[in-house]
């Protein structure tokens, strides 16, 4: 068997750039597609899957030579040959197969090779903002749909045709050689990308992508009620998917800004207001601020002591669920003066001289 380093060209202390930039030469000489030769096309195939990816270059590079190139352990002398089977030729097995009958199954599906990514992004609004639903409009610098092509990934009027690698499948088989025989296992088709086809001209523009980075803007509704942290799910606005595969979907992170005057807890609001010492004793009517730049009068008992909480039922934010409103508490501080005219100290005198 011809070594996968000599396939490519290339010495067994290559890097992986160096293994990627041999196969991507080698393969554009020899595919058939551009007459080149069929089965050397497969063998550098092959030779690239096993090195292009770590855990199994590692294992070629113990296990993937003949036992009389690597000096190691020889099946054929004084043990058992599980190397050979009836008339000495080699046995192969498929490694998914025999997982599949030892533990039931158990394969990992097919995933959506042609999916775009989701995309999470902070939405930061102001509390009044969540006061009502809005539509809103964001900005992002995303893949999207290639105008060209249409999401095809070729040229206009060009055809979409079987991979010559996979036949199709989006599949190729790998087969690892070891002392204990031969393991063959699937692996997505580094040609396709596990599509099965591929255009007869790609895209002057994408490249065959079908996708192109672009600023986007999209129209999203903020519902009434959200709060720091929720995320709000959008299908389909995350970046495009590979030739016209699905699009990803778009996560916004809601982040609530603090307001100087009005707390928010939950649903419901908090706010402070100060009252006289006159207002605190005989009672009466103050202003109590909102969210929406309007204020409220809210009546102040007689007798009110610092520190008191008063509530106004329903002035808070609309519930998330859409089934009615918080509350909003006013929290009432009695503020004392830290000067006095001589006639409020008079008047003083005269409440303190009545027990006051």
């Amino acid at each position: 068997m011809q070594d996968f380093y000599e396939v490519l060209g290339v010495s067994q202390d290559a890097s992986q750039d160096d293994i990627k930039k041999a196969y991507r030469k080698l393969a554009h000489k020899y595919h058939p597609d551009k007459g080149g030769d069929e089965k050397k096309f497969k063998e550098i195939n092959e030779a690239y899957q096993s090195l292009s990816n770590k855990d199994k270059r590692d294992q070629y590079d113990r296990f993937g030579k003949t036992s009389d190139q690597s000096g190691g352990f020889d099946p054929g002398q004084g043990g058992f040959d599980f190397g050979q089977g009836a008339g000495g030729q080699g046995m192969e097995f498929d490694l998914g197969d025999i997982m599949d009958q030892m533990f039931g199954g158990g394969r990992q599906k097919k995933t959506d090779v042609k999916r775009g990514r989701d995309i999470e992004v902070e939405l930061n609004l102001d509390l009044k903002d969540v006061l009502v639903g809005k539509e809103r409009e964001i900005t992002l610098d995303k893949m999207v749909s290639c105008s060209r092509c249409s999401g095809t990934g070729g040229e206009p009027g060009s055809k979409i045709k079987e991979c010559f690698s996979c036949r199709g499948s989006g599949q190729v088989q790998q087969i690892q050689r070891t002392p204990f025989g031969s393991f063959t296992r699937n692996s997505i088709c580094p040609e396709c990308q596990g599509e099965g086809n591929k255009p007869e001209k790609l895209c002057n523009v994408c490249k065959g992508e079908g996708r192109t980075k672009e600023r986007e803007t999209i129209k999203i509704f903020i519902p009434a009620g959200v709060d720091t942290n929720q995320i709000l799910k959008v299908e389909g606005k995350g970046e495009a998917g590979r030739r016209n595969g699905k699009s990803g979907d778009l996560y916004l992170r809601v982040y609530i800004k603090p307001n100087a005057n009005i707390k928010r807890h939950g649903d419901d609001l908090h706010v402070r207001a100060n009252i006289s010492f006159s207002q605190a004793v005989l009672g009466g009517e103050i202003e109590i601020p909102t969210l929406e730049g309007t204020s409220l009068l809210l009546s102040v008992p007689s007798g009110t002591e610092s520190g008191k909480v008063l509530r106004i039922s329903g002035k808070g934010i609309q519930r998330f669920s859409g089934h009615g409103k918080g509350n909003m508490y006013v929290e009432l501080i009695v503020k004392i003066p830290s000067k006095l005219t001589r006639n409020q100290k008079e008047l003083l005198e005269k409440l303190r001289e009545e027990g006051i």
